[in-house]
């Protein structure tokens, strides 16, 4: 828990943008590359732009943006897809650019469309930089001769290789402005329009959930040695032996990586790849043919492609094996440690946060519907996010629970524990929110202020439409204006004990006295019992990230206990 105190404001603010980043990365990115989405890196590109450029709208420290790019990053590495080294290159570089833009022409819409054309143009060069990277330099060959050949029969005379590729820049261009625009709109109208009381239906209660585990990897130095020594080896094979030699020396090679990394031919096994193959292969042997018109040329452009494609499967298995040593922990916590002290921290937050970011997640066919609007959500919930993570940190001890179902005496207990305080001189502040009848029938609930006495209606089963509603219960706004001035720090900084009463899925919808409950635990240090509703204490405890709270059935309580347990907190010197 150390680290996560050392964080600073520009940092933390990084780990919630970074995680916002990372979970659309993580949840669409990979269901878009599962279902074989063509462009899926353009669509997630546009994203990154749109969630850096809205989010530093209204957050104006310097630096958020690459520290953001280094957290996505990094959580990247915990994604479902095979492929990752790419991503996390794309992702690291795009929000450097964005980083760049920023500070060079400052934050204004100049500034943040440069940005998303210099991110989106990222993407070009990179997949030039791939390609060159996994076919050599005779891929160049390649696309000369094919735009050569394309000139001859459409008898155009200028040769112009570059159009192709100014045309693609261009096409990029206009996607990284769009998304700079969308990203621009977005963050303005989050930093002016408010957001709106939520109503919620009762069985619409958050659902945390877990990554799946990962199998565990026996990672070496050793090997990513090893592993390094290969690839280069192999290509220098390739460079300079008969092919012959580099053909078995590739198929040897990849035969051990397969061997130890069984993801690693997990792209060789895809259409696409033997897809390319055939392609690039029957290109090669074509243009020969064509341009060369030598008698060898056909068993030359064989050969040749044939060569391409073996340093493609050799680059392919080799980025695979190094990206997963990549993996080790140690490796992973030299680099942070050594470069940027903040960075763990920050991971910390951030990992812990991500399991809440993903299941809270749109779903999937909203994003598709709707995507505006969900891009919309996401953003907007920045400041929630951001007062998640400050919750963890803070990690609030002496806090009760008490547990227990609709009308099973939770009001009733903390009434009674109410006057037992008071009698024992203990100050207590805060609500109780007792049941009100209509005729011997359950109509609603009424609020009280534990301070003064005061009583307002809070709920009844009937209401206006506009009202907020929760379940069956419509709420007064005006009561719930009252219930959260009650729970504010400066009208409890006397008090020795604070009662909520109660604390429902409203509540973890961020919504009703949440804000309040935010502010108590992060800026006081009064003990608290709080009433909740059966079922849903371990969400309680991981939204307010509470270390190790006192838990109390309703129905099988002691009273004594309870009071025993308040005392003791009350006396207990932080």
């Amino acid at each position: 828990m150390q680290a996560k105190t050392e964080l600073d404001k520009v940092w933390l603010k990084a780990s919630v943008l970074g995680c916002l980043w990372a979970s659309s990365e993580i949840v669409l990115g990979s269901f878009l590359h599962n279902i074989k989405v063509p462009f899926t890196g353009l669509v997630l590109t546009a994203i990154g732009i749109t969630l850096m450029v809205s989010v530093s709208c209204f957050w104006k420290e310097k630096g958020i943006i690459w520290r953001a790019g280094l957290v996505c990053a990094f959580m990247k590495s915990i994604s479902p897809s095979a492929v990752i080294l790419g991503p996390m290159i794309a992702i690291l570089c795009e929000a450097f650019l964005i980083e760049f833009a920023v500070r060079i022409f400052k934050k204004n819409l100049f500034a943040y469309l440069m940005g998303g054309i210099l991110a989106m143009m990222w993407n070009v060069v990179q997949m030039i930089v791939k390609y060159l990277v996994i076919y050599g330099t005779g891929l160049i060959d390649i696309y000369a001769n094919l735009t050569r050949l394309s000139e001859k029969h459409l008898n155009i005379n200028e040769e112009n290789y570059w159009l192709p590729l100014i045309a693609l820049f261009v096409v990029y261009i206009i996607i990284g402005i769009a998304a700079a625009l969308l990203g621009y709109y977005i963050g303005n109208k989050v930093s002016k329009v408010p957001a709106k009381m939520k109503s919620i239906s009762v069985s619409k209660v958050e659902k945390i959930k877990t990554p799946e585990t990962r199998q565990t990897f026996p990672y070496s130095i050793t090997w990513l040695v090893i592993d390094f020594l290969l690839l280069v080896g192999t290509l220098a094979v390739f460079n300079f032996s008969k092919l012959a030699v580099g053909f078995a020396v590739a198929i040897i090679v990849i035969v051990v990586w397969s061997i130890r990394y069984k993801g690693s031919l997990r792209r060789l096994a895809k259409p696409g790849f033997w897809i390319t193959f055939l392609i690039i292969t029957m290109l090669s042997s074509i243009l020969f043919v064509e341009l060369k018109k030598e008698p060898q040329s056909l068993k030359m452009g064989l050969l040749y492609g044939l060569q391409m494609n073996f340093r493609a499967a050799v680059m392919i298995t080799g980025f695979a094996a190094l990206s997963t040593e990549f993996g080790n922990k140690k490796i992973q916590d030299y680099f942070i440690k050594s470069f940027f002290k903040q960075l763990p921290a920050a991971l910390e937050v951030a990992f812990d946060t991500l399991p809440q970011m993903i299941a809270n997640a749109p779903k999937l066919n909203d994003i598709f519907k709707h995507p505006v609007d969900v891009l919309y959500e996401l953003v907007n919930q920045s400041d929630f996010w951001l007062e998640q993570i400050s919750l963890k940190i803070v990690k609030r001890k002496n806090i009760i629970l008490i547990e227990g179902s609709k009308g099973e005496g939770k009001t009733t207990l903390l009434t009674e524990i109410n006057k037992i305080l008071k009698n024992k001189d203990l100050i207590t502040g805060g609500i109780l929110a007792p049941a009100f009848y209509e005729n011997g029938i359950h109509s609603g609930y009424d609020i009280i202020n534990i301070k003064t006495d005061s009583k307002k209606f809070l709920s009844r089963i009937s209401g206006d439409k506009n009202m907020p509603f929760v379940g069956h219960y419509y709420f007064y706004e005006d009561a719930i204006a009252t219930g959260k001035e009650t729970l504010l720090p400066d009208n409890l900084k006397d008090v020795d004990i604070i009662i909520i009463d109660e604390i429902g899925p409203w509540e973890i919808e961020n919504q009703g006295w949440a804000e309040n409950i935010n502010v108590l635990v992060k800026e006081t240090k009064v003990p608290m019992i709080w009433a909740i509703r059966k079922g849903i204490s371990q969400k309680v405890i991981e939204k307010w990230a509470l270390d190790n709270p006192l838990i109390f059935d309703v129905v099988n309580v002691n009273i004594n206990c309870i009071i025993e347990a308040i005392i003791y907190l009350c006396n207990k010197k932080e």
